[in-house]
């Protein structure tokens, strides 16, 4: 007989699902230090509806977009729930997930109970005009990312997702591998893939913000695998090595300049020669670490308010700055004179459609991209993990957690 309730890392039978369940909740009178508002509950397995699938969680992968949520800002994600008819006394995070289909809802053809999956994080109304007009989903209103503006994300036994969401698993991976860089990886491919005729192209210098990161341990590979040059930019010369080990042909190590925030007025006479000459210095040194004096055809930017100014100087005319989050704040201020007179583009980043979240895992299906997983937590470890990134004191790369797989190292259920 099926069991109510599985202990974490007791596998159920593959294709039966316990009506209830064990997941890591942040609850609104938690809100506040990731460590403190993450909490193992249980709570009823949601079955899955038509489009949908169940899958049992055997890693999931940890974003920065769970920090958000723990802390209760910019927005009570909560709230954002009910849009969706989804409970809204609690949110269970995880936009990245690796496991098992257990079961699967009305009309579902893509994947079947038993199939090894990743999980990507674009969930969207069929329905949408924009939708139903074959238009990309990621314009849709109703957009969003699963696992942060959706409930039942991966930090559970079972997740429930919209079965265009998983993808094939790459059998030559963990599961805490497979589980970490979807999120990041389709964002970046998207970003570098998806804007055209800005795309990486053969032989193109491309400046990687961050390199050291998810996000730009992910645009490194893309882009070396695409044919470009992706110059890195990094805060210590161990992140530096790593980079160069991904296949970045140089890096910046940007601890050496201090003209970062945002711009001065340029009637500031003084204040905006100091930021014009950091800003050429800081060229200077793209030249030197690619070897060759190109300026950046593409620019992949996501610290935002303290690098747009530098980002969309050194962009190439006709070129491209393209951004899919703020970390060090959201008020771009830019000289409109370069992006008019050397006719640069500034496109906004989201997420990615399913083509290219596709794109992106069979990148990973040959081997072409490395995880980067750097380590890897329990599941009552969660709310740390967090913390940590909080903190910003969390390793390079990327991070998962163990649910329902019972140790590091397995590709597959155990024997």
């Amino acid at each position: 007989m099926t069991k109510d309730i599985y202990e974490v890392g007791d596998i159920p039978p593959v294709g039966e699902v316990p009506p209830r369940m064990y997941a890591q909740l942040i609850r609104p009178e938690r809100f506040g230090e990731p460590r403190d508002a993450f909490r193992i509950e249980e709570v009823e397995t949601p079955p899955p509806g038509a489009g949908e699938a169940l899958v049992l969680v055997m890693a999931a992968g940890i974003n920065y977009n769970n920090v958000w949520a723990a802390k209760g800002i910019p927005i009570d994600v909560t709230q954002v729930h009910g849009r969706f008819g989804e409970p809204t006394e609690f949110h269970i995070g995880g936009s990245d997930a690796s496991g098992i289909v257990y079961a699967v809802g009305q009309g579902v053809a893509n994947v079947a109970v038993g199939d090894r999956v990743v999980i990507h994080c674009g969930q969207w109304d069929a329905d949408d005009p924009v939708v139903v007009a074959g238009g990309d989903p990621g314009f849709a209103g109703s957009f969003r990312i699963y696992g942060y503006e959706s409930n039942w994300g991966s930090f559970a036994q079972f997740t429930k997702v919209q079965a265009h969401q998983c993808l094939p698993k790459a059998p030559h991976l963990t599961w805490e591998q497979a589980a970490a860089p979807t999120l990041v990886g389709a964002t970046a491919y998207r970003m570098l893939n998806g804007w055209p005729p800005n795309v990486v192209r053969d032989g193109d210098p491309v400046l990687i913000w961050g390199g050291a990161g998810g996000l730009g341990s992910m645009a490194i590979q893309i882009v070396r695998e695409l044919g470009g040059k992706p110059v890195a930019v990094v805060s210590s010369d161990d992140k530096a090595e790593f980079c160069l080990k991904l296949g970045a042909v140089g890096v910046i190590n940007r601890t050496n300049f201090d003209h970062w925030g945002m711009l001065p007025h340029w009637t500031d006479t003084d204040a905006f020669a100091t930021w014009f000459d950091g800003a050429k210095a800081y060229g200077k040194a793209f030249y030197e670490a690619l070897g060759e004096k190109r300026s950046p055809r593409i620019v992949f930017e996501h610290p935002g308010e303290s690098t747009i100014p530098t980002s969309i100087f050194m962009c190439d005319s006709g070129g491209m700055v393209v951004i899919c989050a703020g970390t060090t704040g959201y008020n771009a201020v830019v000289d409109l004179r370069y992006l008019w007179v050397r006719q640069k583009r500034f496109q906004g980043s989201h997420f990615a459609n399913d083509e290219q979240s596709l794109a992106f895992n069979q990148m990973v299906l040959d081997g072409k991209i490395d995880p980067c997983l750097s380590r890897t937590f329990s599941f009552d470890e969660i709310g740390l993990s967090h913390q940590l990134m909080s903190e910003n004191q969390h390793p390079q790369g990327n991070m998962a957690a163990l649910v329902s797989a019972s140790k590091e190292g397995l590709t597959d259920l155990p024997a």
